[in-house]
């Protein structure tokens, strides 16, 4: 198989979460760990961070991976879900691993795979873990791709674990209070392995603390010891606490006198995070006069926060491209979007893309009104038809809306 058919063959014959929802999840790690072993255990041959956390963990390991980089190391990358390209997953000094190691490994390992029923995640983190170990990285960033304890990431030993924060998202997995949701999230933490908080609350900290505590693992609150917060040219609001987070980390690392990285190198990586690793996505500008930003904010936690940046910035009038998942609690975000603003709304292409009609009739409950598209494509091209060069053009809800933006 060439490449196409290759990645074709993966997303549709294989659970994938990313197109499929609940159906892809898998509740224990037998699948992955029987995979590792077929592998020769490539995880065992990596030096890690592992990155969980509601909102901000792809941030989060990209800009450490862009301050590794920056100090000279060989970094690996690994993070889902992707926007245009499956190799997007899959980097090593921010270049995508090569489509002919994407197709030799499945065409290698593809008699195992359906033999164990193993989900497309399975497979990529498989795949992630045997292209680091074979190129020979130095460090690996390795971000959660649901939950924690039960993701197939969580079968690494790292040097340190990140938890970024922790909302109300994926209740149908991980549970419906902070708490619990927390509790999934602290499953990463490992024996003796130091772990970095991002952000906590009066019902978080404790599960943190405890879990800590049983695995005899140093923690450190990023919030708490983190005064002096660097720039970057990741510039959305929210990257407040990712920056904070990741220069807690550093420092962790530092202390641990394998890894150096120099002061110098952690501003130049936070500088240079798109340059680095070429994140997108993350309040991106795709034009001005009017300025356009996209961004894949899709929760309460994320959206609150884009939410109130939009209305920091100056404009004449608002339009706002959205489109969501199937899955979204509605009545949780809705309220957080201006009522001053034109809508489009719109259907991402994917089989959880909810209803234009049923997003537009919800939004209306709230006063948000506007018109419905038949695609994501249609729906932009509408605003950027109708906006003057002193409006705003707010694009997002959804990962897979980004997607489908022209982001280069």
């Amino acid at each position: 198989m060439n490449y196409q058919e290759t990645t074709n063959w993966m997303f549709n014959q294989l659970p994938m979460y990313q197109l499929q929802g609940a159906s892809a999840y898998k509740e224990d790690l037998t699948n992955i760990k029987l995979l590792a072993a077929h592998l020769d255990h490539p995880e065992k041959q990596l030096k890690c961070i592992h990155v969980a956390g509601t909102n901000g963990k792809g941030s989060t390991s990209h800009m450490l991976a862009s301050v590794l980089q920056q100090a000279g190391y060989k970094v690996g990358l690994y993070t889902s879900p992707h926007l245009k390209d499956f190799r997007e997953r899959i980097k090593i000094n921010g270049e995508e691993i090569s489509e002919d190691f994407v197709c030799e490994f499945v065409a290698k390992h593809k008699d195992f795979f359906e033999a164990n029923d193993m989900s497309f995640f399975e497979m990529s983190v498989g795949l992630a873990f045997d292209y680091f170990a074979s190129e020979k990285t130095d460090i690996a960033i390795i971000e959660v791709g649901l939950g924690g304890r039960l993701d197939a990431t969580n079968i690494i030993t790292p040097l340190i674990s990140v938890i970024t924060n922790i909302d109300l998202d994926h209740t149908q997995f991980l549970g419906n209070t902070p708490a619990a949701i927390a509790g999934e999230k602290a499953g990463i933490i490992k024996p003796n392995v130091p772990v970095v908080i991002g952000e906590y609350t009066n019902e978080t900290q404790p599960v943190f603390l405890a879990k800590a505590e049983e695995n005899k693992a140093p923690i450190f609150f990023a919030s708490d010891l983190i005064s002096e917060v660097f720039p970057s040219d990741l510039i959305g609001d929210y990257q407040f606490h990712n920056k904070r987070t990741v220069q807690q980390t550093i420092a962790v690392l530092n202390s641990q006198n394998e890894f150096k990285v120099s002061n110098e190198s952690l501003k130049e990586g936070l500088l240079n995070v798109v340059k680095n690793t070429g994140l997108q996505g993350r309040w991106q500008q795709l034009g001005e006069n009017p300025k356009i930003i996209c961004d894949t904010a899709h929760n309460k936690h994320g959206l609150a926060v884009v939410m109130n940046q939009i209305q920091n910035e100056k404009f004449e009038k608002l339009h706002i491209v959205l489109g969501v998942v199937n899955d979204k609690d509605l009545d949780s975000i809705l309220p957080l979007f201006p009522k001053n603003a034109q809508y489009y709304f719109c259907r991402p292409d994917s089989s959880r893309g909810l209803a234009t009609e049923i997003l537009k009739e919800a939004a209306e409950k709230y006063n948000l009104i506007g018109e419905k598209y038949d695609s994501v494509e249609l729906a932009f091209a509408e605003a950027k038809q109708n906006a003057s060069k002193n409006d705003f053009i707010y694009v997002g809800g959804s990962t897979f809306v980004v997607a489908e933006l022209p982001l280069n």
